[in-house]
């Protein structure tokens, strides 16, 4: 089946989708990428599968390299959502996979246990930090709170977040990284959220309360980074349960070169919102403020920001990335980055992390239906 994907992508590289004219639109990235390359297969030995988050290492350190892609899954062997408890690591000097880190499933410091969602970074001092947003039967209706997990340079847990603020952490997450101090941006979308199950009126309820908490860290030198304050800097998302996806809340986060402005991908509203000086204020900002809406975004997912500024968002209804200039608020392009007809429309439900190249020259995403890591360049 990959090498028909590998096939079907070779001829439709070239394809851009432009909001309006093409000649009217300033050159974007997408127009510079030219190839697409499945990297590997992601399933490790246990058979996890599904994979989610992608974080590239910028330093090396433990087992890791820098420009090492760690790629965690979220299910396990069975395919149920909720279970997945790997982190692997793909070594592009070597083009193998080593696993990273295998958590355990029934971890008791994280309410609920392990399954690993789209939030996960390595900071400069080597801490992996990781999200879990877990289930016992794949479902929301046995979903616990979760939890953000400091895994160290060789994979073993060595501390966990957890709080009132907390519930199912879940987008990738946006991070400022000075060494011994870090900020973390991330999306809690368990809030209110049960069971698949339809109301009255035969749809899922949306609950909205999902939140975006900021976590400022201290990292002393050799130790295991600590939380110094917490703040919910955004809050009333809408997020919603979902059988085939678990469930559909605020995924992707990007900051601003200028660190003004957090860019949030609201799933539910099918749009892109902003808020204001989220690095110092101390008050939630509600959604914020509507960057960008509908047009070529189907279920924003994740996010990443481009060398030039611009944001690229993945969707989750359709095969597409789509970029976005924050300056304003035009969509320029959507690209086709997984045409698997398997699903309707090509792609449907397939993608998820997204992260650029060390060099900036491309970005990484994964095909989650069949557990692939892709390079884009």
């Amino acid at each position: 089946m990959t090498h028909l994907k590998l096939g079907r992508l070779a001829a439709t590289a070239a394809v851009l989708v432009a909001a309006s004219t093409a000649h009217a639109q300033p050159q974007g990235f997408l127009e510079t990428i030219k190839r697409h390359t499945t990297l590997i297969n992601t399933v490790p030995e246990n058979g996890d599968q599904n994979p989610y988050a992608i974080a590239v290492a910028p330093v090396s350190a433990g087992t890791v390299k820098a420009g090492d892609v760690l790629v965690d899954n979220f299910n396990n062997a069975t395919n149920l959502q909720g279970t997945g408890s790997t982190i692997v690591d793909y070594h592009p000097d070597t083009k193998q996979m080593s696993v990273f880190a295998t958590i355990p499933r029934e971890l008791k410091e994280c309410p609920g246990g392990v399954g690993l969602s789209t939030a996960m970074t390595m900071l400069k001092s080597g801490w992996v930090i990781v999200g879990s947003t877990p289930s016992n039967d794949g479902t929301t209706s046995t979903k616990g709170a979760g939890c953000l997990m400091v895994l160290d340079s060789n994979g073993k847990v060595v501390s966990t977040i957890t709080g009132e603020d907390i519930n199912d952490p879940w987008g990738n997450m946006a991070v400022v990284d000075n060494g011994d101090t870090a900020t973390l941006f991330v999306s809690n979308a368990g809030f209110g959220v049960g069971g698949p199950t339809p109301g009255a009126d035969g749809e899922v309820p949306v609950f909205k309360q999902s939140t975006v908490l900021r976590l400022d860290l201290e990292i002393p030198a050799g130790k295991v980074p600590v939380v110094k304050s917490r703040t919910v800097i955004g809050s009333g998302f809408g997020a919603q349960a979902d059988k085939g996806v678990f469930l559909v809340g605020p995924t992707g986060m990007a900051l601003s070169a200028d660190r003004k402005l957090l860019y949030i991908s609201d799933a539910i509203g099918n749009r892109i919102t902003e808020i204001d000086e989220p690095m110092t204020r101390d008050t939630s900002a509600g959604v914020g403020r509507q960057l960008t809406a509908d047009g070529l975004l189907h279920r924003p997912l994740a996010m990443v920001t481009a060398p030039n500024g611009h944001l690229l968002v993945t969707n989750a209804l359709n095969g597409q990335v789509v970029e976005i200039d924050p300056q304003s608020g035009k969509q320029l392009y959507a690209r086709w980055i997984d045409t698997d007809k398997a699903q309707s429309p090509p792609g449907n439900g397939d993608l998820f992390g997204i992260a650029m190249t060390p060099q900036g020259d491309g970005f990484y995403y994964v095909e989650d239906d069949v557990n692939t890591l892709v390079l884009a360049k």
